[in-house]
């Protein structure tokens, strides 16, 4: 990738965009002010970050999904997989997680913080009604020491015209951080449903290895029968029956271990759900899985697939507009004040026609030295722009890097799948041969022994490579976006408004 070219800061006060030629401002015509600020705005012109996007992913090289290519996930991508405790895991996820609600409610104060600076655009209107019993001091020249009242129903207003945009980009600021928090919350979704699946996927992995060892002790149990049988007959050794019951004890104590890792994975999935972990449990399963092809689509299209990346992005478009509020501030500010009400020193004259005041004022102000805050400000807001167009690229990056990486695991892992199945089958022949040989006299049982070892060991590397490759899939499935669009974001004009939930 190239090295960006920067737009370079200015060095003098800037300029704004639009037909003025020279910034002008006279308190004394707040008309003709608002006039010639209505195309004022500093923030630079904005376009997303281009970034270099390869023609097609390098890990699909002799490997393809299933047909039809063209398809794309849907927003429910888990059910791909075809597994209704799995569906409703995911849906339990949705509404029951923590971490998404937490999500959830940083969305709505971002988006509560761009509703508050949309109120910056109108003014602000506020009532003071008093009363008041005054006593003054007589010794104060040009006092009676009278006492007197002062009655009050004001109704005052203030509002700052937007003549520079300051307004309006820290309106946009607020807006993008608002869809940028939306995106996070999705991609929060995302992250949690896919660690679920993983989880999921991974305790099931457990029970077929549980059904496997407990397959294979029954096998075991029944040589060691053998063996005893043999030693009554005079044919076989005490030795034999030993190893025998040596193999089935560490075999025992093997399978006890998987328990552990399957009741975490249990405690995980509980966690992931919103349930106690001592409330919540799922039924052994232990049929095995196959990973589904999943539509992987063309890189160009992983821009607009992930969550991450749009909240990358809309970061870039925050920070571009805070340039233009940064850049605002070298240009004079106008406040515009008016009021009116009733005032009145006795009460019943105070709703009478003439008790009615009014008032209007313009004031302006204009920053004439500050050291260099303004610049610094302005080279802070360029920084931080610059800063999250590295992160968005960055980000970019990262999202092609997992989906090759896990092209790459699932590529691999059906051959390495196929070549253990041949291991699988071979290792089982030879078990048959050796037991065979064993009874005929042929052979001793540490031929047995080693037979039985390597098949299931072989059976057990079969399984956790079929956990690796359902892991990697769903890990596919979330570095492609989990069938999330970028048009599924709230458009900047409807993001205070729209439903933040599916």
């Amino acid at each position: 990738m190239e090295n960006p070219k920067w737009p370079k800061p200015p060095r003098t006060r800037p300029r704004p965009e639009g037909n003025m030629s020279k910034a002008t401002f006279n308190p004394i015509w707040p008309a003709l002010a608002l006039a010639l600020a209505a195309g004022c705005n500093f923030a630079p012109k904005y376009s997303v970050p281009p970034v270099a996007t390869p023609p097609a992913y390098k890990e699909t090289n002799d490997w393809k999904t299933a047909e039809p290519a063209d398809a794309l996930l849907k927003g429910r991508w888990w059910e791909i997989f075809n597994d209704s405790q799995l569906n409703a895991l995911e849906d339990q996820v949705l509404v029951s997680n923590q971490n998404i609600a937490a999500a959830l409610e940083n969305f709505l104060a971002a988006r509560a913080v761009a509703k508050q600076a949309r109120s910056a655009f109108l003014p602000t209107v506020a009532a003071d009604p008093s009363a008041t019993r005054t006593k003054p001091s007589s010794n104060v020249t040009g006092s009676s020491g009278s006492l007197y009242s002062a009655y009050a129903l004001p109704l005052d207003a203030t509002w700052e015209p937007d003549l520079w945009g300051s307004i309006r980009n820290t309106f946009r600021s607020s807006t993008y951080a608002a869809q940028a928090s939306a995106a996070q919350l999705e991609n929060m979704r995302l992250t949690l449903q896919a660690e679920l699946a993983a989880d999921y996927f991974q305790l099931r992995a457990q029970d077929e290895l549980i059904q496997l060892y407990d397959d294979t002790i029954k096998g075991y149990k029944d040589s060691v029968d053998l063996t005893r049988t043999l030693l009554e007959t005079g044919i076989d050794s005490d030795l034999d029956v030993a190893q025998a019951d040596t193999l089935l004890e560490t075999t025992l104590a093997q399978a006890t271990a998987l328990g552990i890792q399957r009741a975490q994975y249990e405690h995980a999935i509980a966690l992931l759900v919103g349930q106690p972990a001592s409330a919540f449990s799922l039924e052994p399963d232990p049929r095995p899985f196959l990973p589904p092809g999943v539509p992987v689509g063309l890189p160009a299209r992983l821009l607009e697939r992930r969550p991450d990346i749009a909240a990358a992005e809309r970061a870039v478009a925050q920070a571009n507009a805070g340039i233009g509020v940064a850049r605002a501030a070298y240009y004079p500010t106008l406040n515009l004040t008016g009021g009116t009400g009733l005032q009145s020193s006795t009460f019943s004259k105070l709703l009478s026609a003439s008790s009615f005041y009014w008032t209007l004022g313009a004031a302006a102000s204009e920053t004439i030295f500050d050291y260099g805050k303004r610049k610094a400000a302005t080279e802070q807001a360029w920084a931080e722009y610059r800063a999250s167009v590295a992160n968005y690229r960055q980000t970019v990056l990262t999202a092609f890097q997992q989906v090759e990486d896990n092209l790459a695991a699932l590529r691999i892992l059906a051959a390495e799948t196929q070549q253990q199945d041949v291991a699988v089958r071979a290792s089982r022949k030879n078990l048959d041969l050796a037991v065979e040989r064993y009874k005929q006299g042929i052979n001793n049982y540490l031929n047995v022994i080693t037979a039985q070892e390597s098949l299931l060991s072989n059976q057990q590397t079969a399984v956790n490579i079929r956990q690796q490759q359902m892991v990697s899939t769903v890990q596919l499935v979330m570095a492609l976006g989990g069938g999330w669009s970028a048009s599924d974001l709230p458009a900047p004009s409807r993001v205070l408004h729209a439903s933040p939930s599916r």
